[in-house]
């Protein structure tokens, strides 16, 4: 992608944060899983867009582009501090839901974001995307750098493995 003919102004940025912050940082959370390192990561693709290094009125679909940013800061992200996980006693665990006051939705979430935490990283960003932001396997697979092919598996193997996980909470009910 090009310069932008001119660097955006704050109106341009904040319409961009206001359509699609949540969703950078829901996808952020799916591959880091560790709330500051998110926050500085959307900060960092903004710092990024401010500088005017992409020409978003170009795009097809801003929010791809935009999550395919946020998938390429956290793979980058993940590798810097590959070593440095190795010696922290375990990586910051944000929420992907948001809060539930019924306890039984609050002990169904926690289950749930342990099996999701379980999934293999590239298995539970497939779906975040797909169930959080409703994306099509087209529009993930171009997001994560896949076939279509890999981007349903993904997804497909991922379901396996949650409904797996989740089977005795679901023979409980």
């Amino acid at each position: 992608m090009g310069r932008l003919s001119r660097k955006p102004t704050s109106d341009d940025l904040a319409r961009i944060y206001d359509a699609h912050a949540a969703a950078m940082f829901r996808h952020g959370m799916a591959l880091l899983r560790d709330e500051p390192s998110v926050h500085d990561l959307v900060q960092d693709v903004f710092l990024k867009l401010a500088d005017g290094r992409v020409a978003l009125n170009s795009l097809q679909s801003e929010r791809a582009y935009l999550l395919r940013m946020v998938h390429h800061g956290a793979i980058d992200r993940m590798r810097r501090e590959s070593i440095r996980r190795d010696h922290r006693e375990g990586a910051g665990q944000g929420e992907l839901f948001a809060a539930i006051t019924d306890p039984d939705a609050a002990a169904f979430r926690n289950s749930l974001e342990t099996a999701m935490a379980e999934l293999p990283a590239d298995q539970r960003e497939v779906v975040a995307l797909k169930l959080g932001e409703g994306l099509t396997f087209q529009e993930i697979a171009d997001i994560c750098g896949v076939s279509i092919n890999t981007a349903a598996s993904r997804y497909r193997y991922a379901l396996d493995k949650l409904r797996g996980l989740l089977r005795p909470l679901y023979e409980e009910l």
